[in-house]
């Protein structure tokens, strides 16, 4: 076969061209675009558009009218442009408190993503093991996730909120003098932060198993043969192998931590002096308890903001991550 032969079949072939055909038949008379059946389709699922949007955009739509005008819980008010925006950021006796609340919700975010991933990774690579009673502590694992937080906020309380609370009254008998874990400022954020990783990493670590099953274990095999050690193995196929779904997971994670209210709110209320004060703890106390409607929804319109950042950047990840 000569050269042109083979450059006049790749030619056909581009476009589409067979040996015996006539390549694609370019018609004018083309059916309709939608029948019977794609209209009923539409009309099917209209009403749970609709319904969607009256239930998540609406108010959403609202909450960012709201931030703009000066009115209460029943009434819109007057509009006032950024003024209440201007109010939390500069210049007001709301402004320390804010701003303390963006670095504490930046601490527990990244707490809360990061701990409870690697716990939930390493709880993950070990029941991918042979372990004895596997299945147990599956289940067991579980539980922090599925008990009510109420419960588990009630739970922790009982540990650490008294110095007659068991943690209290052991770092006393141990000579550490009367450590009150929800009372000192520094010891509350810590403790919030442990509270938070104790009671996401089973999301986590069911993400991390449901990505470890996809891994084809040959590859594990190769490296073995390699002498690769088990952290190479860790770095260089496992990590990369799941990336997307790692990804995912701390979008999911940093929506969660960040919108988290009953985990702070039932442990601590915010306090101590504020310590623990959230952006949705703040959001909640500015507009249910001081009825600064305008404010505190203008509190919450910035941390969606903030929020669909983090997300999209994270989502580029995600795309990356899936054309390699």
């Amino acid at each position: 076969m000569s050269l042109g032969s083979v450059a006049e079949g790749l030619d056909r072939a581009r476009r589409g061209v067979g040996n015996g055909g006539r390549g694609r038949q370019s018609s004018h008379r083309r059916g309709p675009v939608l029948g019977q059946r794609g209209v009923t389709l539409i009309l099917l699922v209209v009403p749970s558009l609709i319904l969607i949007a009256l239930i998540n955009l609406f108010p959403v739509i609202y909450a960012a009218f709201q931030s703009v005008h000066n009115g209460n819980l029943n009434q819109l008010g007057n509009f006032v442009g950024l003024a209440n925006y201007v109010y939390i950021l500069v210049g007001s006796t709301l402004t320390p408190i804010f701003w303390h609340a963006v670095f504490f919700t930046l601490i527990f975010t990244v707490t809360g993503v990061f701990g409870s991933w690697l716990v939930g990774l390493a709880v993950a690579l070990l029941l991918n093991t042979r372990i004895p009673a596997n299945n147990l502590f599956k289940v067991l694992l579980l539980l922090p996730w599925i008990v009510p937080v109420v419960v588990s906020a009630f739970s922790w309380n009982w540990l650490v909120a008294t110095p007659q609370s068991p943690l209290p009254f052991l770092a006393s008998k141990l000579g550490l003098g009367d450590v009150l874990f929800l009372a000192n400022p520094t010891l509350a954020i810590i403790t919030v932060c442990c509270f938070k990783v104790w009671i996401s990493f089973p999301f986590m670590m069911m993400m991390m198993r449901a990505a470890l099953a996809s891994v084809d274990v040959n590859l594990y095999e190769a490296a073995r043969v390699d002498g690769a050690t088990a952290w190479r193995a860790l770095t260089n196929i496992t990590l990369p192998v799941i990336s997307r779904t790692i990804y995912i997971s701390w979008i999911l994670m940093t929506i969660f931590c960040v919108n988290d209210f009953p985990t702070i709110f039932l442990l601590t209320g915010g306090g101590p002096n504020n310590a623990t004060n959230s952006l949705a703890v703040l959001a909640y106390t500015t507009v249910f308890l001081q009825f600064e409607v305008g404010p505190g929804v203008a509190i919450a319109v910035m941390a969606t903001i903030v929020l669909i950042i983090i997300s999209a950047l994270l989502y580029r990840q995600i795309r990356k991550a899936s054309m390699q």
